[in-house]
C-alpha cells in the first residue's frame, strides 16, 4: 500500500486533538520521533525499509527566510527550517504529541515551578555539550531588549518570572526566572500557573543558540562557515532567493535514526512554477498548491495531492490606529461585506472552512458559539453592512478608499482581488492592492504602515490561547494595532486563573469581544494542501500544527 492512499485525507477529523495529549505529564515515552506505523508500510519481508539509494528531500518553502536566528524570526517558513536546525527541550511526534527532545523528561510542582532533565549525550555540531547553560543563556537572549527579538512577547506569555519586566526594560535580564541548577538540569519559575507551559517548550523561540558562536559572529553567526546547531542537520549552503541546503549533523544524539542525509529547502513565491517543478520531478513536497489548479489536481494526480487538517486561520487585520479604520462601524462594514462561503467553496474548495472568529474549530478544548453576524445570512450582512457604513460617513458622494497589505503571493493575491471585489460591488469601496516580498511585509505590518493587512497565524501549541494571546496590546505581531483594554482584561484573567473551566469561559468571551470590536476580519480556517511525492514516508499527516521534522522522513525505493 502506498504512503499516501493513508495520509491523503480530509482534515483528519477528531484525530487532531490528539495534539494535547499527555503533554504536561514529567514522564514520556523516550523514543525518536519516527512514525513506525508509517514507516513500516515500506518494510519489505525481511523487515528493513525499501529505502531509495540517494536519501535528499527537495522541498518548496514559501519564501526567501528572512532569519535563522531562532530569536530573531516570527515567520512560518522560517520554523520549517530551524526545526531541522536546532532543537528544543521538547518535540512533537507524527500525532502532535509532545515527547523528548534535549530534555529526556520533566516535572513540575503547583503547575510553577518547572524542571527539565536534559539528556547527557546532546551535543552541538562543533562536538560541545548542550547544557541547561545554554538554554537558560537563550531565554535570557530573548527577554534581552537589546536583542530586539519580534517574538519576545511569546516568553512573556510562558510567565517566566520577570520575563515581562526584562521585555519592557524595567529589570535585568539575570533576573529572568529560569536557571541551570547544573549541567543537565534546567529549572523554570513563572509568575503564575500555566498547566501549558510544557506545550509552549516546543515552540522556535525557545530553541538555543550555541553562546560563543553568536558572540563571535554576531548577527553573521547562522551563515554556513559559522553555524553551529544541535539539531539533526546543519546549514551547508545558503543562496539567497534560490536555495537552502541543509545536511547530516553526524554530533546530533540521534544520527543513527536519521534517515535523509540532505534536505534542500526552495523559496518559491509563485504557487505555479512550484506546482510545475515538483510536476517536473525536481521537489518533492511543495509549500501549497495554486488554488486554481487544485480541481484539475485532484483528477489527474490524486495520489500526489495531499489535504490535512491545520492549525492556522486567515484573516484581514484593520489598523484601528488609523482614520477611518478606527470607526468600528466601517471595520464591521467590511468584514460583513466578505462572503466567505465563495471564498472557501468557489476560490479555494478544498475543505476550507468560513471563519466568523479567530481561534478555528480544530484548537483542542475549544467548542465556540458563533457571533450574531455569522448566524446572517449574506444578503442580511450585505445590507448590515451598507447601513453602518452610510452611518459612518461614506457613501457615492464620500467613496471610502484604502489599501491592502498582502505578502507576494498568487494565492494571497486572488483573495485580494476577490474580496476587494466584493468590496466594490457591495459598498462602493475603492481598494489598491499592495503586495511586498515576505521579510518587507512583516516590517510594514509590525510598524503599522498599512490600512488593512492580510494575515494568517498557526498556533504555537494546542491551546486557544496561542490565538488569543495574539490579540492582547503588547502583542506586537498583531495586538498593538488592536489595543483594547476590555480584551486585555478578558485575557489577563484567562491566563492567570487555575480553574480550567473558568478560563475556557474567558477565552470564548475574549472571541465575544474581537466579534464586538471587529479588529480582524476572519475569513477562513486553513487545511493544509500540498503536491506530496508517494516516495516521502514519515510524513506527519496527523500533526495539527504542521511540525514536520525531516528526522522523521525517508524516501522510498519506487
Amino acid at each position: 500500500m502506498k504512503l499516501n492512499t493513508i495520509t491523503r485525507t480530509l482534515f483528519m477529523g477528531a484525530g487532531l486533538s490528539l495534539a494535547l495529549a499527555g503533554c504536561s505529564e514529567p514522564e514520556q515515552k523516550q523514543t525518536s520521533q519516527s512514525n513506525p506505523e508509517t514507516k513500516q508500510q515500506a518494510e519489505s519481508a525481511t523487515g528493513e525499509p525499501q529505502l531509495a539509494a540517494e536519501q535528499e528531500l527537495v522541498r518548496g518553502n514559501g519564501a526567501e527566510v528572512a532569519s535563522l536566528d531562532p530569536h530573531k524570526t516570527q515567520g512560518v517558513p522560517e520554523s520549517h527550517v530551524i526545526r531541522d536546525l536546532l532543537e528544543g527541550l521538547v518535540n512533537q511526534d507524527a500525532d502532535g504529541n509532545v515527547i523528548p527532545g534535549v530534555a529526556l523528561r520533566w516535572e513540575n510542582k503547583d503547575n510553577k515551578v518547572f524542571t527539565f532533565y536534559l539528556r547527557e549525550d546532546a551535543k552541538w555540531s562543533n562536538g560541545d555539550p548542550v547544557t541547561a547553560q545554554d538554554f537558560e543563556y537563550s531565554f535570557k537572549r530573548v527577554a534581552d531588549p537589546m536583542t530586539a527579538s519580534p517574538y519576545s512577547w511569546y516568553l512573556g506569555y510562558t510567565h517566566m518570572e520577570n520575563a515581562k519586566a526584562i521585555i519592557k526594560g524595567d529589570k535585568d535580564k539575570d533576573t529572568l526566572g529560569v536557571e541551570a541548577l547544573d549541567d543537565h538540569t534546567l529549572q523554570v519559575t513563572l509568575d503564575t500557573a500555566v498547566p501549558y507551559l510544557v506545550k509552549m517548550m516546543g515552540h522556535t523561540t525557545m530553541k538555543p543558540v550555541h553562546k560563543e558562536t553568536v558572540e563571535e559572529y554576531g548577527d553573521q553567526w547562522t551563515k554556513p562557515e559559522n553555524f553551529v546547531g544541535n539539531g539533526a542537520y546543519v546549514v551547508d549552503e545558503w543562496v539567497i532567493n534560490e536555495r537552502l541546503a541543509l545536511t547530516r549533523n553526524d554530533q546530533y544524539w540521534d544520527n543513527e535514526n536519521t534517515t535523509l542525509d540532505k534536505v534542500t529547502y526552495l523559496p518559491i513565491e509563485n504557487q505555479v512554477s512550484e506546482m510545475n517543478r515538483y510536476l517536473a520531478g525536481e521537489i518533492d513536497m511543495t509549500y501549497e498548491i495554486p488554488n486554481e489548479h487544485f480541481r484539475r489536481l485532484k483528477k489527474e494526480h490524486p495520489e500526489d495531492l495531499s489535504i490535512v487538517g491545520n492549525l492556522c486561520s486567515y484573516y484581514y487585520i484593520f489598523n484601528t490606529k488609523r482614520e477611518p479604520f478606527n470607526d468600528v462601524r466601517v471595520r464591521k462594514a467590511l468584514s460583513y461585506a466578505i462572503d466567505r462561503n465563495v471564498i472557501t467553496d468557489a476560490l479555494l474548495g478544498q475543505g476550507q472552512k468560513p471563519a466568523y472568529f479567530l481561534t478555528p474549530e480544530i484548537t483542542a478544548g475549544f467548542d465556540p458559539e458563533l457571533p450574531a453576524y455569522a448566524k446572517m445570512s449574506q444578503e442580511e450582512r450585505d445590507a448590515e453592512a451598507k447601513r453602518l457604513l452610510k452611518e459612518a460617513g461614506f457613501g457615492e458622494n464620500n467613496p471610502l478608499d484604502f489599501s491592502l497589505l498582502y505578502n507576494t503571493s498568487e494565492n494571497h493575491k486572488k483573495l485580494a482581488v476577490a474580496i476587494g471585489q466584493m468590496w466594490k460591488d457591495k459598498l462602493g469601496v475603492d481598494v489598491a492592492l499592495n503586495n511586498q516580498e515576505w521579510k518587507t511585509y512583516l516590517n510594514t505590518k509590525d510598524e503599522g504602515n498599512f490600512d488593512v493587512a492580510r494575515a494568517g497565524w498557526c498556533g504555537d501549541y494546542n491551546e486557544a490561547s496561542t490565538f488569543l494571546s495574539l490579540m492582547r496590546s503588547s502583542n506586537s505581531s498583531g495586538g498593538v494595532h488592536y489595543d483594547s483594554q476590555a480584551y486585555d482584561a478578558i485575557m489577563e484573567n484567562a491566563m492567570t486563573t487555575t480553574d480550567d473551566a473558568k478560563r475556557t469561559q474567558l477565552y470564548l468571551d475574549a472571541e465575544a469581544q474581537m466579534a464586538k470590536d471587529m479588529p480582524i476580519a476572519p475569513i477562513y480556517q486553513y487545511v493544509k494542501a500540498r503536491l506530496l511525492s508517494p516516495q516521502v514516508g514519515g510524513f506527519p499527516a496527523n500533526n495539527a500544527e504542521e511540525k514536520i521534522y525531516s528526522k522523521d522522513l525517508y524516501i522510498k525505493a519506487e
